[in-house]
């Protein structure tokens, strides 16, 4: 962290949506609508920090370990819906999830471990082979339909484009979970390298992607 950064806080208030991770030095846009939610917002927006703690439930609980989200932008509609972009500040583990006053859910959370998430440098993939790896995205995207921007994907960082591709890729709720606890970028490219290839060779699918 560095010098004069206020610590980070012992609870979050936490934000459980499946499907939704928050990637070291990427941002996630979110609709907010339900009621608790739109008094979370209201708490957070009053706070010092404006932290929000983005953790995917699974089972009947919550993961172990989720992401801390600052608050960006933010914009209100006419009927009270919100639209915010959160930042990404530095992964957590879950403590325990809180019961208190709130409608919404708080959660007990420790820092250690993932210090380089707030470190703010980008770290090294020396082994990433891009071309071999954009070859298979591309097979992958056009097996399952789907489109990005090529130009940003190729002016992208090798850690932008596999953090960015990890949160958007339509994976399973334990893959993704997976992706956010790889604890290095090559492990992260690894990982998400081999789920692409093994949906490509059929994975669950009844249909082989070709």
């Amino acid at each position: 962290m560095a010098p004069g950064t206020p610590p980070l806080p012992d609870t979050l208030p936490l934000f459980p949506l499946p499907g939704a991770v928050l990637l070291p030095r990427t941002r996630l846009p979110l609709h907010i609508f339900e009621p608790r939610y739109l008094q979370m917002m209201e708490d957070v927006l009053r706070s010092g920090d404006r932290l929000i703690g983005m953790i995917q439930p699974i089972g009947d609980g919550l993961a172990a370990v989720g992401t801390a989200g600052r608050v960006a932008m933010f914009s209100e509609d006419d009927d009270g819906r919100m639209m915010i972009s959160l930042r990404a500040v530095s992964r957590f583990r879950l403590v325990e999830a809180l019961d208190g006053f709130t409608p919404y859910l708080r959660g007990k959370v420790d820092w250690a471990g993932y210090g380089a998430d707030r470190r703010g440098a980008v770290p090294d993939d020396p082994e990433f082979d891009r071309p071999a790896f954009m070859e298979r995205l591309g097979r992958y995207m056009a097996a399952r339909d789907l489109s990005t921007d090529w130009n940003a994907a190729e002016e992208a960082g090798d850690e932008l484009l596999v953090n960015s591709l990890s949160m958007l890729l339509p994976l399973g709720v334990e893959e993704k979970q997976a992706l956010l606890e790889a604890a290095t970028l090559p492990e992260r490219r690894a990982i998400l390298d081999g789920l692409m290839e093994y949906a490509l060779h059929g994975g669950d699918d009844e249909e082989r992607l070709h």
